[in-house]
């Protein structure tokens, strides 16, 4: 497995946690939205800073999806 699918299977994992949510529903919004590859290949960026701001990123593009 590449390191960016297993970074991103964390992120989705913490931020369904931190959505109070399963990976697997925070999947299929993502998917809806159309922001799940763009999430993905921001993996340079958001590997290197702290969780949150990431978290801060996807909500920001999850309104903007909406």
């Amino acid at each position: 497995m590449s390191r960016e699918m297993t970074f991103f299977m964390y992120l989705t994992e913490r931020y369904a946690e931190y959505k109070q949510s399963t990976s697997g529903e925070i999947l299929k919004e993502w998917d809806k939205l159309g922001i799940t590859d763009r999430i993905y290949s921001l993996y340079e960026l958001y590997h290197i800073e702290a969780i949150e701001n990431a978290f801060a990123d996807i909500d920001k593009m999850t309104k903007e999806a909406e």
